[in-house]
């Protein structure tokens, strides 16, 4: 087609987008085109194909209930994952298991969170996507009950490696999952609810567990998870549907644009460019836009769509989805669903996208995200520490509920944050993208990172000085708010900017985000009480100000040169989307 969907044009830049084909947008490139676009004039992307099996087709009900269902998994994962706190006092005067212990499981966990979502990913490729959910909360009810019935040390730290592992699929399975339902235009908002979700099971999850273990007993944290996960597989296995759909395989207004058939009335021959047809050394032409033909001039190979040569034969292997049947009920919720490229058992493939995996971490987007993310859950594990360390005693006494309760705060500020870099980016990039004539460049979404910059630092100070100097409560609850806001921005500015950037790597570069998030956390998650101990709490707030500002701020480089660097990563791109998928 052109530059914009077709990563084989030379011009071709990953993250760069023609959003809009519209009468009033002469752009010289989709005007007046077939594309399939919804009531606004925005494009769809990608382009669905007409199969009713295709997850971009799927009705409106059956989305909702999909991502009502992941958003759960999210949720539940990351409150089991941040519950064990609520049973560590128990745990010391029961059985003498230390505080020291217990913040090594933290460690742990946070391994078992990044490394798990590398080691599954490939399941998703060769398996389908329904499969690592049914093994990562199999492997969390596991750890759970391992919880439940923990008397040693050794209990609380490896039972929250399978916790760990547990949340893993919530890392990168789920964006996946979303991408392959809903379009490029709509992630910003999607993933609004994906942050809301892990918002929820991150602050409310001790919160709830909390009471659980002062009106019931700290073993029924363990056990309630238990019970929850035991539900949420029976959800999975009869109400999950798979997403995976090899979207290659069929004829899309991409594919049809380079046919063998420009006589059919809903093809879009008459304004598209000049599409060499290899067949038998011949090439048909038709009208072609001025801005394409130095490109067709020198062309000396095949000219491809999304790693397929398109040729008179190649074409007559498309499938024609509006002819398709809806998959039966059995074959929609199947447990497994296998690669239409899976070779045998897929060892040897399964080792192949390993690898794939781990090239994404020589893309600049990729670490930007990670330490977007990571250093927020950073100062989870330093301002948690806090509460416990100063709230219970005077002046404030809190109790337990007290000390839980100062996460609703932090909860109402990520809300906030995730409208702000989500639903409202979603409108403005569009916006933008109407004053550039329709096309849309993923560093958009990073002008909501420089209001992270200041109320980010902003709220560790409130919070940090205002705990040490015994500040008025507001200063400290406003504090918690603005760095709820830090949170939940930052992780949908991270997540939606590098699924822009890379649209057919979104579970690879989740995946190495997930890696930089957590083995950051679990740095710090050892040198927490340390750094606190030796600089004292005002002084360790007011350099973790620093280290968000400066982090935040590299969203300032990548804002300037991101277009720069993700044409210098094209033909890397390029080779590994097409390793993936040969």
């Amino acid at each position: 087609m052109d530059k914009y969907t077709n990563i084989h044009h030379p011009d071709y830049i990953p993250g760069t987008f023609n959003i809009y084909s519209s009468n009033s947008l002469e752009n010289g490139v989709i005007y007046g085109s077939k594309l399939k676009k919804n009531d606004e004039g925005v494009v769809l992307i990608p382009q669905p194909s007409d199969s009713p099996n295709d997850p971009l087709n799927w009705s409106k009900n059956r989305k909702l209930w999909h991502l009502a269902l992941m958003a759960f998994i999210t949720a539940f994962t990351a409150a089991t994952s941040n519950d064990a706190g609520a049973a560590q006092d128990s745990l010391n005067e029961i059985y003498g298991i230390s505080y020291d212990a217990m913040n090594t499981g933290a460690g742990v966990l946070f391994l078992g969170i990044g490394w798990a979502t590398l080691f599954l990913a490939p399941f998703a490729n060769l398996y389908g996507r329904k499969i690592t959910y049914l093994i990562c909360i199999a492997l969390g009810l596991f750890g759970a009950l391992w919880f439940a019935l923990a008397k040693r040390t050794s209990d609380t730290i490896w039972s929250q490696l399978f916790v760990g592992i547990s949340e893993s699929c919530a890392e990168a399975q789920v964006q996946l999952s979303l991408s392959d339902i809903f379009f490029q235009h709509q992630l910003g908002s999607v993933l609004t609810i994906y942050i809301l979700s892990t918002s929820v099971g991150t602050f409310l999850g001790p919160l709830i567990a909390g009471y659980i273990s002062s009106l019931v007993s700290f073993r029924w944290v363990g056990w309630v998870a238990v019970i929850i996960s035991g539900a949420l597989l029976i959800a999975i296995v009869f109400g999950c549907e798979e997403t995976y759909f090899d979207r290659n395989k069929y004829i899309t207004p991409l594919s049809t644009k380079r046919g063998s058939r420009p006589q059919e009335e809903n093809s879009d021959w008459q304004n598209s460019t000049l599409q060499p047809l290899v067949n038998a050394g011949k090439t048909s032409e038709i009208e072609i836009h001025e801005e394409d033909k130095s490109f067709l001039h020198d062309r000396s190979e095949p000219y491809y769509d999304n790693e397929r040569t398109i040729t008179s034969a190649d074409e007559s292997k498309l499938i024609d989805g509006s002819s398709e049947k809806d998959y039966s009920y059995s074959k929609r919720v199947a447990l497994v669903t296998k690669a239409t490229n899976l070779q045998g058992l897929g060892f040897k493939q399964y080792f192949h996208y390993i690898g794939i995996n781990l090239r994404m971490f020589l893309f600049p987007p990729v670490w930007l995200s990670g330490l977007f993310w990571g250093i927020q859950d950073v100062f989870l594990t330093f301002y948690l520490t806090t509460e416990d360390t100063y709230f219970y005693d005077a002046p404030w006494n809190y109790s337990d509920y007290g000390v839980a309760i100062m996460n609703v705060p932090t909860l109402i500020g990520a809300v906030v944050g995730c409208i702000y870099a989500g639903i409202i980016s979603d409108y403005f990039v569009l916006w933008m993208a109407r004053r550039n004539n329709g096309i849309l460049e993923a560093e958009y979404r990073l002008y909501f990172s420089f209001a992270t910059a200041i109320i980010g630092p902003a709220g560790l100070l409130m919070f940090g000085i205002g705990a040490a100097r015994a500040l008025p409560w507001q200063v400290i609850y406003v504090g918690l708010g603005f760095i709820g806001f830090s949170w939940g921005c930052s992780g949908d500015i991270a997540m939606a900017y590098l699924m822009d950037c890379y649209p057919d790597m979104v579970l690879e570069g989740m995946v190495c985000t997930a890696i930089i998030n957590n083995t950051i956390s679990c740095i710090f998650t050892f040198t927490c009480s340390y750094w606190l101990q030796a600089s004292g709490t005002e002084n360790t707030y007011i350099a973790l100000a620093v280290i968000n500002f400066g982090i935040t701020i590299l969203a300032l480089p990548m804002f300037l040169w991101g277009k720069k660097i993700r044409q210098a990563t094209k033909k890397l791109y390029i080779k590994s989307v097409k390793a993936r998928d040969a």
